[in-house]
């Protein structure tokens, strides 16, 4: 074989290698954009304020803003098929990223509710109790504690947004209520209360009939 074809065979030897590792690391690429893409969204409404609490249902941040974008953080994991090839894959991480007017918080494990402009809660069970008994572990029955405040539940369905322990935080009441899970957010639950949003990450919630608060 002469030089010039040897080099001719190196150069395409070469050129295919290149064009294999392009394609490899384009669908690398391609499979943690399409992970990321699945699970960031953002929040539709003129302004959000967004309550973060403990496990308790203590409150310990407050924020607001008109552009609420909220990302998960997928981290790689990897198994094995029953021909022992390695299968790569990602999941999402307890971590969220909440991008708040171009500013970002870095959430994980606590409590957050994100309330839209011109909805206000009928009930601020944190604000209260620390008002009247000083700790939100003193409330000892929802039922009866709903009912303190049942004048104030003046439409047909009552939310009660709980911590992850299971203690009140807030509650409110519309004619139309309803809840779904967006596919675009993470660990997410949206709400909609008289036409108005409200996301809940990581918190136990009840919808009742205002009938049954008796």
């Amino acid at each position: 074989m002469d030089k010039r074809r040897k080099k001719r065979v190196w150069f395409l030897t070469v050129l295919a290698t290149v064009a294999a590792l392009s394609l490899f690391v384009f669908s690398g690429c391609a499979k943690l954009a399409s992970a990321i893409n699945d699970i960031k969204g953002s929040l539709i409404g003129n302004q959000y304020t967004i309550y973060t609490y403990d496990n308790f249902g203590n409150l310990v941040l407050e924020t607001s803003g008109k552009k609420i974008d909220i990302a998960g953080n997928p981290v790689k994991n990897t198994s094995y098929d029953e021909n022992g090839k390695v299968i790569t894959g990602y999941e999402l991480s307890s971590v969220i990223t909440i991008t708040i007017d171009g500013n970002e918080i870095e959430s994980c494990g606590d409590t957050c509710i994100f309330v839209q402009k011109g909805l206000t809660p009928d009930v601020d069970f944190t604000t209260e109790t620390i008002q009247s008994s000083g700790s939100v572990l003193d409330i000892t029955s929802l039922s009866a504690k709903l009912n303190q405040y049942k004048n104030k539940f003046g439409k047909a369905r009552v939310v009660v947004i709980k911590s992850q322990l299971g203690n009140p935080i807030m509650a409110f009441s519309g004619d139309s209520v309803y809840w779904e899970i967006p596919e675009d957010l993470p660990k997410m639950t949206k709400l909609m209360i008289d036409g108005k949003a409200l996301y809940i990450h990581r918190a136990n919630f009840q919808i009742i009939d205002k009938e049954l608060i008796e």
